[in-house]
């Protein structure tokens, strides 16, 4: 249980006092502002809602990174939190940059103005750069399952969904198993979704790879051997996979989550989604406030957004398994056309814990190179 809600009696009363203290409208935040945002953990630790809207909407900026418009509606997303908040203007920068993109922009750009506010991150990624992120815990935490978010807040699970292999049907046949990919039908035609060194989505390719041809959760080495055989025979594409490449047809297979492929059949109506038996791999990306976020009250601002019923469903409209989705399916909150629409999985789900996840890079930053190669 949050610390907040064990103050009972006189405690209660002194703390109000004191976030009441230091969340008035004193500070040039403007009336009612938050003026603490920067080492808020929490809208209540900020003076409450109305007095982090009031300090967000006096920076007036949010700066956020690596988020493609057509990434588990991510554009609606961004729209919708735009149209409620007018006076907050969003900075997207590269959005087709990988987690470590953004670490590095956290890393590089420092206290500055442009530095990123807030990262959309994959765990193994997130867990090697803990010292970077501010704890925030949102105001529909206990939603939250515990194992899907870290204790503090300083990060926390918020959409996901299964590896897959999406393909054009209409120029490569059935793909009924991992190794179909090996044979002649399949030159220059496989891809990922990026570097498995840099990307999440590509590291769980790998390891959906592995796992479908014999490997454990606890090794990636079998998913490497895979690609080093398809390199071998000429079928892997060296390229990162993206919505341009799938319609150009530079692409025709993308080892992606099934929500970012299912979105494919919009300009490839032959697009069809592949999971192979033995390895439903399922994973969520989290979300984490840089410690250095040049607006530290827009970005806790859109961290509340993203957890809100609003923004949960957003992300649920994009194909994918918004983080409070059991919770909102049982107080009726869920958009029920929005989430029968889901891609079916069928088998038993296996997630990678945060050592297995660390295991897998660390494997691939010294294997993955010359697998290629």
């Amino acid at each position: 249980m949050n610390w907040r809600y064990q103050i009972r009696g006189l405690g209660v009363a002194v703390a109000t006092l004191l976030v009441v203290a230091a969340c008035g409208s004193s500070g040039g935040g403007g009336a009612g502002a938050c003026t603490t945002a920067k080492t808020a953990t929490s809208a209540t630790a900020c003076g409450g809602m109305d007095s982090l809207v009031a300090a967000a909407n006096a920076e007036g900026k949010l700066n956020v990174i690596a988020l493609p418009r057509d990434w588990a509606n991510y554009g609606a997303v961004l729209d919708a939190f735009a149209a409620k908040y007018p006076s907050i203007k969003i900075t997207s920068d590269n959005p087709t940059g990988s987690s470590q993109d953004e670490v590095n922009a956290v890393q590089t750009l420092g206290t500055s103005s442009r530095a990123p506010d807030v990262l959309d991150i994959g765990m193994s990624v997130a867990l090697a750069n803990l010292t970077l992120f501010a704890p925030y815990q949102v105001s529909t935490w206990g939603d939250i399952p515990t194992n899907q978010k870290e204790a503090t807040g300083l990060w926390f699970q918020d959409y996901g969904g299964y590896m897959s292999i999406g393909y054009d049907s209409a120029k490569l046949p059935a793909i009924t198993s991992m190794q179909d990919l090996l044979g002649p039908k399949f030159k220059s035609a496989v891809a990922l979704n990026g570097d498995p060194t840099k990307a999440n989505a590509a590291l769980n390719g790998v390891m959906m790879a592995s796992l479908a041809n014999g490997g454990t959760v606890d090794d990636v080495s079998k998913g490497v051997d895979f690609f080093h055989q398809l390199k071998l025979k000429g079928n892997f594409v060296p390229v990162q996979a993206t919505t341009a490449t799938v319609k150009n047809g530079t692409t025709p297979v993308v080892f992606d989550w099934d929500y970012l492929s299912a979105s494919h059949g919009t300009d490839v109506p032959t697009w069809k989604i592949f999971v192979p038996a033995g390895a439903v791999l399922l994973d969520y990306y989290a979300q984490a406030v840089s410690k250095t976020a040049p607006h530290p009250a827009a970005a806790r601002l859109w961290e509340e957004f993203l957890y809100s019923d609003a923004g949960q469903n957003l992300w649920l409209k994009g194909l994918a398994r918004p983080v409070r989705m059991v919770a909102m399916t049982t107080s009726g909150k869920i958009d029920a056309a929005a989430a029968a629409a889901l891609p079916p999985a069928n088998g038993t789900p296996v997630r990678l814990t945060d050592a297995q996840a660390t295991a897998a890079k660390t494997y691939l930053a010294a294997h993955w190179a010359t697998a290629i190669s």
